[in-house]
């Protein structure tokens, strides 16, 4: 949403997201019609990439964490969302906004009271055209999910964006940055210092992880590699050493991997991390020890659904599918979407020369590949669209 800063703020428009990403300004005299998950407007839209103007205010970006004081004297608050509303004369201001107070008991572990106010029940600590700290922005996005973070960032001047990427935790900046085109993900990192991009790298999945530090110079990706944990910059080398469009290069390392002996129970237990990836808890592989990739002698692939059949005592070793074929880490990337969508799988599992397990792709790593590289910023708009609405705002 964004707004003119003036008293009461005007809404002028919204930045929505349209398929492929890019983010357009639609103006709010074009929308028809606002309702929970969709924004319907009419008339023809511009879809060039939004650029913010002079007195104009994003709410995600610039209002949303900023520090006010409620003038009914109470003390202060931080504002953590904002609601439109139509006035007498048609127009749609900001009137309510959701504010935060401090706690009254300062533990790491609760929230201060919240509260609903007018905007015109606070006045700004900020002084005029002063942004919020990066900080405050943090907090304000942290319950954003992973690819609504990463189009946020992205939305941001780049100044800014290296401010709030710097005061993210690791693996929050890190889960972000595996939404971002990889030349977006490199010029993050190199603004962030060697040892802050080895750490944000130990985070990302290997399998992202290598896919960036293969677009970088070799010395570069080498220095970034020994920074790295030992182990997590082991899994990514041994990834780098396939072709990116082969299902080595395409590949995680981690899957989840058993003996023939596991119980149905102990399989669950391991399905049900809460870190691990949908398409990575849809299977279990089983293989001869030792059962790190790469494994032992791989021997087939016990599937979730299958599991929940059985009883949690029952041995994985005899619920086995041995039916799909693993494919070889040489195979193609055009080989490996032919078995997913011809067996309707959500993965396969990926093998050495000597059929050892060394990782599974899943289909998501498939759809990254086969779409265009400009995926992200490439759409056509019909005249009348329903765009989603993928932002925190209440509206």
């Amino acid at each position: 949403m964004v707004y003119r800063a003036e008293d009461p703020p005007r809404v002028v428009g919204l930045v929505v997201e349209i398929p492929g990403r890019r983010h357009v300004f639609v103006s709010i005299g074009r929308v028809t019609s606002i309702a929970p998950g969709q924004v319907i407007t009419t008339g023809l839209i511009n879809v060039r990439r939004f650029q913010q103007r002079g007195g104009e205010v994003r709410v995600m970006a610039e209002l949303l964490g900023r520090r006010v004081f409620l003038r009914d004297g109470s003390g202060e608050a931080v504002i953590e969302d904002a609601a439109i509303e139509r006035s007498a004369l048609g127009d749609w201001d900001i009137g309510s906004l959701f504010v935060r107070r401090p706690r009254t008991v300062p533990t790491p572990f609760t929230k201060g009271p919240t509260a609903v106010v007018s905007w015109r029940d606070v006045t700004e600590r900020l002084s005029p055209g002063e942004e919020p700290s990066a900080e405050q922005l943090v907090a304000t996005l942290s319950e954003l999910r992973a690819a609504d973070l990463a189009n946020t960032l992205l939305d941001l001047p780049d100044d800014r964006l290296i401010e709030v990427a710097e005061e993210l935790p690791d693996d929050r900046l890190a889960d972000a940055l595996e939404e971002m085109p990889e030349d977006e993900q490199a010029h993050i990192l190199e603004q962030l210092g060697d040892e802050r991009a080895a750490d944000i790298l130990d985070a990302m999945e290997p399998d992202d992880a290598a896919d960036l530090l293969g677009q970088m110079p070799i010395g570069r990706s080498e220095q970034l590699l020994d920074l790295m944990e030992p182990e997590e910059a082991e899994d990514v080398r041994e990834l780098l050493k396939y072709g990116p469009d082969t299902a080595g290069g395409l590949m995680t390392s981690d899957p989840i991997v058993l003996s023939g002996e596991a119980t149905v129970a102990e399989a669950l237990a391991m399905v049900r991390r809460h870190e691990l990836h949908p398409a990575l808890a849809a299977s279990v592989y089983v293989t001869l020890p030792p059962y790190e990739t790469p494994t032992g002698r791989y021997l087939g692939t016990v599937h979730f659904q299958r599991m929940l059949r059985y009883p949690p005592h029952v041995r994985i070793g005899t619920l086995v599918d041995d039916t799909i074929d693993p494919l070889p880490a040489t195979a193609s990337a055009a080989d490996v979407a032919r078995i997913l969508a011809s067996y309707n799988l959500v993965s396969v599992p990926v093998v050495d020369h000597v059929h050892r397990l060394v990782g599974v792709v899943t289909v998501d790593d498939v759809l990254d590949y086969l779409l265009p590289e400009d995926w992200r910023s490439h759409s056509t708009t019909p005249a009348h669209v329903a765009f989603p609405w993928t932002g925190p705002v209440t509206l």
